[in-house]
C-alpha cells in the first residue's frame, strides 16, 4: 500500500518561505507524477504544482508560477515543494498527490490516485 507523508507546514508572514516535504512508501518502482495540491478553507482542491518522474519536467499553475518550485529525490522517493514570496491567499492545506502513471495528467483531483494527509500553511498579512 501506498502512503504519502506531508511536512513542513506552518505560520509565516507574507513575503515569507516554506519548504514542503513528501515522504512516500510502498512503491517497490517509483515511476508516477507528483503533484502537489492545495485547498482554502470554503474552496475546492486545487492543484498547483506537479513533476514527471523522468526527466523530473515540472508544471505549475499561474497562481504560482515563478515563486513555487517543485522538485523530487528519486533515491529518496520524496518530493519538494519550495514557496517563496508567500502571499495572504497561499493559506490553506497542501496535500501531496501520486497519479497511476508517468505523465502528469491535467490539475483535477480525481486524477490523481493516492494522497498524503495534508499539512497546513498559514500567512499572515
Amino acid at each position: 500500500e501506498v502512503h504519502l507523508v506531508e511536512s513542513g507546514g506552518g505560520s509565516v508572514q507574507t513575503g515569507g518561505s516554506l519548504r514542503l516535504s513528501c515522504a512516500v512508501s510502498g512503491y517497490s518502482y517509483w515511476r508516477s507524477c507528483m503533484a502537489w495540491f492545495r485547498q482554502a478553507p470554503g474552496k475546492e482542491r486545487e492543484g498547483i504544482a506537479a513533476i514527471t518522474p523522468i526527466g523530473g519536467v515540472a508544471y505549475y499553475d499561474d497562481s504560482v508560477e515563478g515563486r513555487f518550485t517543485i522538485s523530487q529525490d528519486n533515491s529518496k522517493i520524496s518530493v519538494y515543494l519550495q514557496m517563496n514570496s508567500l502571499k495572504p491567499e497561499d493559506t490553506g492545506m497542501y496535500y501531496c498527490a501520486a497519479a497511476s502513471g508517468g505523465g502528469c495528467p491535467p490539475f483535477v483531483a480525481l486524477n490523481y490516485k493516492y494522497w498524503g494527509q495534508g499539512t497546513q500553511v498559514s500567512v499572515s498579512s
